[in-house]
């Protein structure tokens, strides 16, 4: 089945305190970005990718891949004021009967395995995401007071999330609203039920510098 990507990098600089969008941030010699897409194309060269980036971003991703010699094959679709319309303007280049995987451009050391285990699985299970367990103890705070929880019944979730593009299609019609987070929570609420499988505690999300640090550490090794 005909297999597609859609990158979601419309992060800016400020939680890494840096005047340069993280996508862009330089990671062991080349943005983080450009790993990313490596990722999903080391995975397998007919993955279809297409990178969402706001309109302002594109000269300068263009700029980037050409002093890199960046010559992944990659579309580029035009992000919008939520990651719901970005997703959704991603879609756009979903033409093909397929399973679609929707991932953070700021995730860049995401395995292969788990990239293939995630296309294949959504084969059978049409909407999948991969989650991690919570390993430190967490409390509910409410009105000035704060209650332990059981932590066995909460999982941290990560992308990429699959699903068929029937599914997700589907999905992204309805009017955006506040309660969705991720991909998962937009295809929940056409009442589809969403499969979990095993992420991977080393498929961070870059958001401070001390992640960017830990990448580079990760990568190093």
């Amino acid at each position: 089945m005909k297999r597609y990507a859609i990158i979601v990098a419309g992060g800016s600089g400020q939680r890494m305190k840096s005047s340069i969008p993280k996508q862009f941030m330089e990671l062991v010699g080349r943005p983080v970005l450009m790993h990313t897409l490596e990722k999903f194309y080391s995975s397998s060269a007919s993955i279809e990718l297409i990178v969402v980036l706001p309109k302002p971003h594109h000269s300068t991703w263009k700029t980037l891949c050409t002093r890199h010699q960046f010559s992944i094959p990659h579309q580029i679709a035009v992000g919008g004021a939520s990651r719901f319309e970005s997703v959704k303007s991603g879609l756009k280049f979903c033409s093909e009967v397929s399973i679609i995987a929707v991932h953070d451009g700021v995730r860049p050391l995401i395995s292969s395995d788990l990239i293939l285990r995630m296309y294949k699985e959504t084969e059978m299970n049409k909407a999948l995401i991969p989650v991690c367990p919570i390993t430190e103890s967490i409390r509910r705070v409410s009105d000035g007071s704060s209650k332990a929880l059981d932590r066995s019944q909460y999982y941290l979730v990560q992308t990429p999330q699959c699903f068929s593009s029937e599914t997700l299609q589907k999905a992204y019609q309805q009017e955006e609203k506040a309660t969705f987070t991720d991909d998962a929570s937009v295809v929940e609420a056409t009442g589809q039920k969403v499969f979990l499988c095993d992420g991977e505690s080393s498929n961070i999300k870059l958001t401070s510098p001390k992640d960017l640090l830990l990448a580079e550490a990760i990568m190093s090794r």
